[in-house]
């Protein structure tokens, strides 16, 4: 077989693998159930994970000058199916165009709940979020303690999203608030896109098929687009500050990952990535650019929001906090962790595991790739947290595509199950994906070996020579 000919049959198969992904999601949107039907979507998740790693093997070895164009093609037919159908299996995006109306009529979203009889004007205005002359059945509606139906998840509690998020949602009710969450799913796809195209310009040539593990992941259009989440706005801020601070832009990466802090705060354990190797050299003044920026552009984006609310602006956090299990008190977390110490000394014990993590990083970590040491403490803090949110794992899928490692995919897909199947199957899902990181890591150092020792070996003849 000639190369010419091996090219298009390899260009085939990716494209029709691509094709058959989106068909699937298609499927997975319109045939698939929703959260409290989720049967169909227990069996079509599995077909759209195969697919997606069939379309991505086969895309490695098409032509290096197809691929940007391939995985741009293929990530906005992969998004656009999210668009078919309203939230399937989060309805967070109803309280984003909430604090977004509340804002647009100069209130804070900090100042009350959605039940608050001061509010009552501005929810008679949005039958979009708060529907009327039902009978508040569906897997998304509920009835507020008031009596009203309500889109709008814990009615009865503030806001718990930092300002930037509130910025963002400000802007979604601003410029499509009355098309309801249609107008949040478009700006998680336009915000994952955009993060499609990023990548494609830091990677190397050799690389950008790694693009596609964001692009094409069918996690991302579950999660940022059909669900609308804004933890995609936290991931380009973060992979935009990383690589901002690995071309020596401190202040600029410093800022960009206290943006991203200030949209949903976990990525504040990508931030020891941006410090990768310090304790292997004598520290600097300059060492303290990157977290103090982002300390500074995240505590001054708080500033506005403090003038109105005062200590309002913590919102639901400490309820969140509590009720999401991360106590000792409530056995929710802490799954892999869980199976080797007291449940009272998990949390203590999560603490610890994330703390080598950072310093694993500080010290042996490379400045020239911090996606690589934030993928590390950021993969290693939802492997000891084990939360049930998969869309706290788009971080992860964006550091893999910048750094290639994709076995740490794994630890997303841990978290669609445990979402999807309840708390039975947290330490089954999360073990496997710890387990599938380790052989990949295995694989890894021997495969290096390997490399060093041809590379050493005075029997090969050097491709320098003559």
């Amino acid at each position: 077989m000639s190369t010419s000919t091996r090219h298009r049959v390899v260009l085939g198969l990716c494209l029709a693998a691509l094709a058959a992904l989106t068909w699937a999601l298609v499927c997975t949107f319109t045939r698939g159930g929703n959260l409290h039907q989720n049967g169909r979507l227990l069996l079509w998740y599995p077909v759209d994970a195969a697919l997606f790693a069939v379309a991505v093997s086969t895309l490695r070895f098409v032509r290096p000058a197809l691929v940007p164009v391939l995985v741009l093609t293929g990530t906005v037919a992969v998004l656009a199916t999210g668009l078919l159908k309203p939230p399937l299996t989060s309805d967070d995006s109803y309280r984003y165009l909430w604090d977004g109306r509340v804002q647009a009529a100069g209130i804070s979203p900090y100042a009350h709940p959605p039940d608050a009889p001061a509010l009552a004007g501005l929810r008679a205005k949005a039958p979009e979020l708060f529907p009327v002359g039902t009978d508040c059945k569906g897997w998304d509606v509920r009835r507020a303690e008031a009596g009203f139906c309500s889109h709008v998840n814990r009615p009865a509690v503030p806001t718990i999203y930092p300002p930037v998020a509130e910025g963002y949602f400000a802007a979604l009710y601003g410029l499509g608030g009355k098309h309801g969450v249609r107008a949040a799913q478009a700006g998680g796809a336009l915000l994952a896109f955009g993060l499609c195209g990023l990548l494609l310009w830091l990677l190397p040539p050799g690389r950008r098929w790694q693009a596609s593990l964001w692009g094409w992941f069918p996690g991302v259009v579950v999660w940022a687009v059909n669900d609308a989440h804004v933890d995609t706005l936290g991931v380009l801020l973060v992979v935009a500050g990383l690589a901002a601070t690995a071309r020596g832009r401190l202040v600029g990466g410093g800022a960009l990952l206290g943006a991203a802090i200030a949209t949903k705060l976990i990525p504040a354990l990508a931030v020891p990535g941006a410090m990768s190797g310090l304790l292997a050299r004598r520290p600097q003044a300059r060492d303290l650019i990157v977290p103090v920026t982002a300390v500074a552009v995240c505590a001054l984006s708080y500033v506005p929001y403090v003038l109105a609310s005062g200590t309002g602006v913590l919102g639901y956090l400490p309820g969140y906090l509590k009720e999401e299990g991360y106590d000792s008190d409530t056995p929710q977390r802490f799954a892999l962790l869980r199976l080797l110490v007291p449940e009272s000394l998990a949390p203590v014990a999560a603490v610890v595991v994330i703390g080598l993590a950072v310093l694993s990083v500080l010290r042996f970590g490379d400045p020239q790739r911090p996606w690589r040491g934030a993928l590390l403490v950021f993969g290693t803090a939802l492997l000891a947290l084990t939360p049930a949110y998969p869309w706290y794992g788009l971080l992860v899928v964006g550091l893999v595509a910048l750094d290639g490692r994709w076995e740490w995919l794994g630890v997303p897909m841990a978290g669609a199950a445990v979402y999807l199947k309840g708390g039975d199957a947290q330490t089954r899902a999360y073990g496997l994906a710890l387990a599938v990181i380790v052989a990949g890591g295995a694989v890894r150092i021997l495969s290096a070996r390997r490399a060093t020792r041809r590379s050493c070996d005075p029997a090969r003849p050097s491709v320098l020579a003559g």
